[in-house]
């Protein structure tokens, strides 16, 4: 039987293994880390007051603190062993379970079977220094355990497709919230601080993560309660909660996010830092009162995975150089537009990651602020505290920037004083709700911006929406099985069957030029302007949605559900 294990380095076998076991090694493996400048020796001294209080092994604690990522941990382990390091490759193997061992076993352990041949177990874990369930394993069976390590993100999720994941039970949650009384403020308290509720709401989190899922939706109906997952841009269903169940996992999250637990008619808004899958994950929350009871959205914010790149986003090169080109101006005005939800800012963190440089002074007015950017000064809006999108412009325009970020330019006030900061020798990059680039410029004047003002200051626009990429694994398997057996497949396991995996930006990039100056300060109508664009080369989001689907990287589909056509 063919194996990928086959055509990567052989893999250690379990009896001639040179491995280090217990708390000595996990020490071992830390202070190797911070030898190499991986930690600095106040997280390694953190690490090993919480291991102290914990119990647990010091590399471990490292990695729960998120001090340390799965890929750095792996890389230790592999120095400490001499294991292989198995990638997602490795995945296509799972669905093979040993007879005679229930399959409980491995969820427990975290041991994931590849495969059996000659006598040799193939085997992945994420934790090699744990000898115990391995041994297990290996008297259980009576046979050679071949073994690799592999990220415990991709190992969970594999083991999850193995077996049934692991899950809060029905009759737990039942148990924690059974007592009618619960709508008293401290008796709800103390169901949301009961451990079902608690690993239910933890076990919901750390899924979301796994799965890359950007939000977690928790909404009440007649019936009660549900959680779904945003995916690639389409929500999916997780699980129902009964009415006390959902009560309790908002009230949860409502402690986590330091608000009141007690205030269930007004909105509120809070924020989380957590440790997950060894990095550090933001979650923003919002809860909103429904008509049948609270409901919460968790925003999932992963500072480490993100891509703040134009190319790692998915801009083609000619709209990466276009961009980059509108950039190169000391002043002026560069708009991004498009809906809710299409990746406006994260294009402009992308934007000012390029600009981000020590002798400028680069400030951001957002709301909220999405990703932490080392070396900018980012500023939350607080409408509460009467701190709205135009004072605080007013208040930055006094700091003396260089570069400006505004998260939205949602009234005539604003729209005023970003052109006037624009004027004024200052770079000032915005957001706009339009649906399309050129659209970008009517609208400012319907925002009474003098369109000769207006003509002066615009260095370019462009505007975006998200389409779900096609799913390379699904590409390449159907090549591969229709090469080998004539068969289509089916199904495929990296993209949940979906056909999909990931998304990339459907773009058209419009720097705006003297013939286009012109046109603006000539008070001509978008045809007009978008005449003079496409005579320059300008390209519109269907055309770019045409190239993509005849690259194969989307589906026609995609391209009108994102353009609404």
């Amino acid at each position: 039987m063919d194996s990928i294990l086959e055509a990567r380095e052989p893999l250690q076998l379990w009896n001639n293994a040179p491995l280090g076991a217990g708390h000595a090694a996990g020490i071992a493996i830390a202070e190797n880390l911070a030898a190499q400048n991986l930690i600095t020796a106040s997280q390694l001294e953190r690490g090993r007051r919480a291991a102290q209080a914990s119990g647990d092994r010091l590399d471990i604690v490292l990695n729960k603190l998120g001090l340390v990522s799965d890929s750095d941990l792996l890389k230790a382990y592999r120095a400490a062993t001499g294991f292989s390091i198995l990638s997602a490759e490795a995945l296509e193997h799972v669905g093979f379970c040993p007879k005679d061992v229930d399959p409980g076993f491995f969820r427990h352990t975290k041991i994931l079977p590849l495969r059996e041949h000659d006598g040799i177990l193939d085997i992945a874990v994420a934790d090699p220094l744990d000898l115990r369930s391995v041994q297990a394993l290996r008297f259980r069976l009576g046979i050679v355990l071949n073994i690799g390590i592999m990220a415990r993100t991709e190992l969970e999720a594999a083991l999850g497709r193995l077996t049934a994941p692991v899950s809060v039970s029905s009759e737990e949650l039942a148990s924690a919230s059974h007592d009618e009384g619960a709508d008293d403020i401290e008796r709800l308290r103390d169901i949301a601080s009961e451990a079902p509720i608690i690993r239910l709401v933890t076990e919901t989190i750390e899924t979301a993560v796994q799965q890359a899922a950007s939000d977690i939706h928790i909404t009440r109906g007649a019936e009660g309660g549900r959680i779904r997952f945003r995916l690639d841009g389409r929500l999916i269903d997780v699980r129902q909660l009964s009415p006390r169940v959902h009560q309790a996992v908002v009230s949860r999250l409502k402690i986590m996010a330091a608000l009141d637990i007690g205030e269930r008619r007004l909105p509120q808004d809070g924020r989380i830092r957590i440790a997950a899958r060894g990095r550090e994950i933001d979650l923003r929350i919002s809860t909103m009162p429904h008509a049948h009871g609270e409901g919460a959205f968790i925003r999932v914010l992963d500072n480490k995975s993100a891509v703040l790149d134009l190319e790692g986003l998915g801009f083609s090169q000619t709209h990466s150089e276009r961009i980059r080109g509108i950039l190169t101006h000391a002043h002026g005005l560069f708009l991004i537009t498009g809906p809710t939800g299409s990746g406006k800012t994260t294009t402009l963190y992308a934007a000012l990651r390029h600009l981000n440089d020590p002798s400028k002074n680069i400030v951001t007015v957002e709301d909220p602020i999405e990703y932490s950017l080392p070396g900018i000064n980012q500023i939350q809006v607080n409408r509460r505290a009467g701190l709205d999108f135009s004072r605080t412009l007013r208040s930055v325009l006094r700091q003396d920037p260089d570069i400006i970020m505004i998260g939205e330019i949602r009234d005539r006030e604003t729209a005023a004083i970003a052109v006037q900061a624009a004027l004024t020798g200052h770079l000032v990059l915005a957001t706009l709700h339009t649906n399309d680039a050129l659209s970008a410029i009517d609208r400012l004047i319907d925002m009474e911006v003098e369109p000769f003002l207006l003509a002066s200051v615009l260095r370019g626009v462009m505007a975006q929406r998200l389409v779900r990429k096609s799913c390379p694994h699904c590409r390449a398997r159907r090549n591969r099985i229709a090469q080998l057996s004539g068969e289509t497949p089916r199904s495929c396991r990296e993209c949940h069957d979906t056909g999909f995996s990931g998304r990339m930006p459907l773009a058209e990039v419009v720097p705006v030029g003297a013939e286009i100056q012109e046109a603006v300060s000539s008070r001509k109508g978008t045809r007009d302007i978008a005449a003079i664009a496409l005579a320059l080369g300008y390209e519109t989001l269907q055309t770019e949605g045409d190239r993509l689907v005849d690259a194969g990287l989307t589906i026609r589909a995609e391209i009108f559900r994102a353009l609404g056509e």
